[in-house]
């Protein structure tokens, strides 16, 4: 007499359970993920140590983030190699938007010395953060103003002079490189461990030309023992008043340091999109843009797209580049 209302009660049971099972379904789609995200903190790996432009730009974004999705943003510095121990630690993360990199153009032209870890192809693109110039600059002792006159000099001393940089295949290296290249100049190239270091050679005129960051000029310029000639941006820039741009004497001269946001490879777009609509917010955020530019960027975002459009040009552009200045890929590193 009851063997209907068991059959009834298993088919109700069956229902119920097939109800919850899609409904399980529906909450592990993309979308479902994108919306609830993020469910735990949040990491972003730096490849520079404390205090460094790219660890303050990252904190400043890291709080706008924290404050807008209720969970901490962890900053996990994680500099040495060139940048290959960040870079590497991200393309092996989970791709689920809980770990991203804040990359810079010295980790795009490492990567293509070390043939590894290519952040136009290998990384999936969030957006531009900001970008940053370069200046030439001399000691005050020789006697030049401007890059027309530098050239002039340069030309007459073919050979003799030095060039320093922070290090090989750099940026403040294939700064001076690309230079040397567009007008026929031939210099000895002097690699430094660090900027200061090398600003205070160029002062006591044991180098003769660099081209540093911006950022990093301020108090060597105050002495009156340093003189900058011109910016890699190929327009005026508040970062510099008063520089003339490079290209102004040399016509498609540009040296763009930037800063950038990546994900692990197959992190879904409409995370992807979450976290970009996040940055973007932030980035024209007043207040956060003006206390970018104290550590010399200027604040910018971008769509995905955009982004991985910049991110390819830079990577043929610094390809092409190293190749004309006889660099060797595949740089060997301790990092496997």
């Amino acid at each position: 007499m009851h063997e209907p209302f068991r059959r009834s009660h298993a088919t109700s049971a069956s229902i119920v359970a097939a109800s919850a099972l899609m409904a399980l379904s529906t909450l592990s789609t993309p979308q479902a993920a994108a919306q609830n995200y993020p469910v735990r903190p949040v990491r972003m790996i730096v490849a520079n140590g404390p205090g460094s432009a790219p660890d303050v730009i990252a904190r400043l974004l890291g709080t706008k983030l924290a404050e807008s999705w209720g969970q901490p943003l962890v900053i996990d510095n994680r500099p040495g190699a060139t940048g290959l121990i960040a870079v590497e630690l991200l393309a092996k993360s989970a791709p689920d938007g809980h770990t991203m990199f804040l990359s810079t153009m010295t980790q795009l032209i490492a990567m293509i010395m070390f043939q590894k870890y290519q952040l136009a192809t290998e990384l999936a693109p969030v957006t531009l953060v900001g970008t940053t110039p370069f200046a030439i600059v001399v000691p005050a002792s020789i006697p030049v103003k401007t890059i027309a006159e530098w050239v002039a000099y340069a030309k007459g001393r073919q050979g003799q002079l030095l060039y320093g940089s922070g290090g090989n295949w750099g940026s403040s290296h294939l700064c001076i490189e690309k230079m040397n290249a567009m007008v026929g100049l031939k210099m000895t190239h002097v690699p430094y461990a660090n900027t200061a270091t090398t600003l205070s050679d160029l002062i006591g005129g044991a180098i003769h030309v660099y081209c540093p960051a911006v950022p990093s000029l301020p108090a060597f310029m105050a002495s009156g023992k340093v003189r900058a000639i011109g910016v890699t941006y190929q327009k005026p820039t508040k970062l510099a008043p008063g520089l003339v741009p490079v290209s102004d004497t040399l016509p498609g001269f540009e040296m763009l340091g930037w800063y950038g946001m990546n994900v692990p490879l197959k992190t879904p777009p409409d995370i992807i999109a979450k976290i970009n609509a996040e940055l973007v917010k932030a980035l024209k955020n007043p207040d956060l843009a003006e206390r970018m530019l104290t550590v010399g960027a200027e604040a910018v975002g971008s769509t995905p797209a955009e982004f991985a459009a910049f991110l390819k040009k830079d990577t043929d552009h610094w390809t092409k580049v190293l190749k004309e200045s006889g660099a060797k890929f595949g740089a060997s590193s301790s990092s496997k």
